[in-house]
């Protein structure tokens, strides 16, 4: 986990690489993860927003299909796309 500040806001990213056996187990992982991370932070440290960062192909495989699409629009999931030759993010889903 990475932590970092965007404007004024206080953020912690944690990077998942979506290399594993399928998309939609590494997905349960990085879900799994993110929520203890969500459920720390919101108890100890309720002033950090958490992010899950991820690149764009594991973007486009998991959260451009239906399964993703219902993550994404129940908003319980913010995310970051990052390009990692070009080491930039694409996008900020929140």
């Amino acid at each position: 986990m990475i932590a970092a500040e965007k404007d004024s806001q206080k953020i912690a990213i944690e990077i998942k690489s979506f290399v594993g056996k399928s998309s939609i187990d590494d997905l349960e992982k990085a879900l799994g993860q993110y929520i203890l991370y969500y459920d720390l932070l919101a108890r100890f440290q309720p002033e950090i927003t958490l992010y899950l960062a991820i690149h764009q192909e594991a973007y486009v495989d998991v959260f451009e299909d239906p399964i993703g699409q219902v993550l994404l629009e129940n908003k319980r999931l913010k995310l970051l796309v990052l390009d990692e030759i070009q080491e930039v993010i694409l996008k900020w889903i929140v």
